[in-house]
């Protein structure tokens, strides 16, 4: 007896299919902003994304790209390698990976890159140590690509029954990820027209980054529960947000959704110490309780309750990845905090909280060429959240006089 070939591969769960369709849409309409006769990059995982990459390939091709590029990463197979390879190999990364994001860039291609954890908890019983040293799909080129601005790039979450169960984990599988579905659809502003409703975001954020541009704040200092960090900032350090332009003058929004503004801080001016008020997932593990401790810029503390040797195997990649190389602020009016959910995604969480990361900078924030040799470089870039309603932040002229800058989720400048 056969039965028919179901060309979707499709599972018993699966998300909405209306809803992928619009998910595909804002990310290469909006986000990636995919022009004709472009090759389009795709990165999803195995076991979750399939039904989102596809129709972002569909709606790709319909753009007018002339070749839609899948590159797919298994956490399964990542399972295996930190099982059983050897622990001196576990930070090996094949050249030609490094290689295919070099000639994205050359050749001014989109990249769409998707998140959403396909299974949560893969890496549970393993050695921390070993999954801090394993850091693919990480890739080391990448950060030199989006800082020469060769690519219109973005990020967009994949809705998925793994996910779902993580971030509501109280509920049944269906229930879950139809919860889910919902405050991805609040969080991306798909109700009506999410063009018109993230140009109209995109301008209020362009307004507070102005404004603080306007101060020319030699520092920010974050002040809150377990929280007294004073972050410096380069001479030339400009807040920038919602949307950037590639060298060849394609608009794109890195990420979607976005509500913050960013910049880029000096590296050897970050003092005192931070507390997150969130989880990170850090290459499929969740570190809580962070607590980092700064001096001269440098990372000297790294504490979690949960997973901290991972976090600390990420810090200990290069010297660069215990300095900082972005400070973003978020204010309250942004949709992702408003929900109230914990999303375990880096991409989320973070458009709920103002954050720092880890690691490499971005130049793009950077007015003055002279500050790009200064700004920090490392082989990751590790955002974690910390802030909330409770956490201030405040901005710092030459003389120290300080300015309120975000109160209780509130603009003050």
């Amino acid at each position: 007896m056969s039965t028919a070939h179901d060309p979707h591969g499709t599972d018993p769960l699966q998300p909405e299919a209306g809803l992928l369709e619009r998910l595909a849409a804002l990310a290469v309409r909006v986000g990636a902003n995919v022009q004709p006769g472009q090759v389009v990059a795709v990165g999803g995982q195995v076991g979750g994304h399939e039904p989102l990459v596809r129709a972002i390939a569909a709606e790709a091709y319909r753009a007018g790209a002339a070749y839609v590029d899948v590159a797919w990463f298994d956490p399964l197979i990542k399972r295996a390698r930190l099982e059983h390879a050897a622990e001196d190999t576990l930070e090996v990364v094949p050249p030609w990976l490094g290689a295919r994001m070099t000639a994205l860039g050359e050749a001014r291609a989109a990249n769409i890159s998707l998140v959403g954890q396909v299974r949560p908890g893969v890496y549970a019983g393993i050695d921390p140590g070993r999954v801090g040293k394993d850091q693919l799909p990480s890739l080391r080129e990448t950060a030199g690509v989006i800082n020469r601005r060769e690519l219109n790039w973005t990020v967009v979450p994949a809705p998925n029954a793994g996910w779902a169960g993580l971030v509501f984990p109280d509920l049944p599988a269906d229930e879950a990820l139809r919860r889910l579905e919902q405050d991805i659809i609040t969080v991306l502003r798909l109700e009506d027209d999410p063009v018109a409703a993230w140009q109209a975001r995109a301008a209020e954020l362009r307004a507070h980054a102005a404004k603080l541009n306007e101060r020319s704040f030699d520092a920010i200092r974050l002040v809150g529960p377990g929280t007294d960090l004073t972050v410096g900032l380069l001479p030339s350090s400009r807040f920038i947000a919602a949307g950037m332009d590639t060298v060849g003058g394609i608009s794109h929004q890195a990420n979607v959704p976005t509500e913050e503004v960013f910049t880029t801080p000096d590296p050897t001016r970050v003092d005192g110490v931070v507390r997150a008020t969130k989880p990170l997932t850090l290459g499929g593990t969740t570190v809580d309780g962070i607590e980092v401790e700064f001096s001269g810029g440098e990372v000297v503390r790294a504490d979690a309750t949960t997973g901290v040797e991972v976090l600390r195997g990420w810090i200990g990649r290069d010297e660069g990845a215990r300095r900082l190389g972005e400070l973003a602020l978020v204010d309250g009016d942004g949709r992702v905090g408003q929900t109230g959910t914990v999303f375990h995604e880096t991409l989320l969480d973070e458009n709920a909280a103002s954050h720092l990361a880890l690691g490499s900078a971005y130049t793009m924030c950077l007015a003055d060429e002279a500050d790009h040799a200064r700004a920090n470089r490392s082989a990751i870039h590790v955002d974690f959240m910390v802030g909330s309603h409770d956490v201030r932040a405040i901005g710092l002229d030459a003389a120290g006089t300080e300015v309120e800058v975000l109160v209780e989720g509130g603009w003050r400048l």
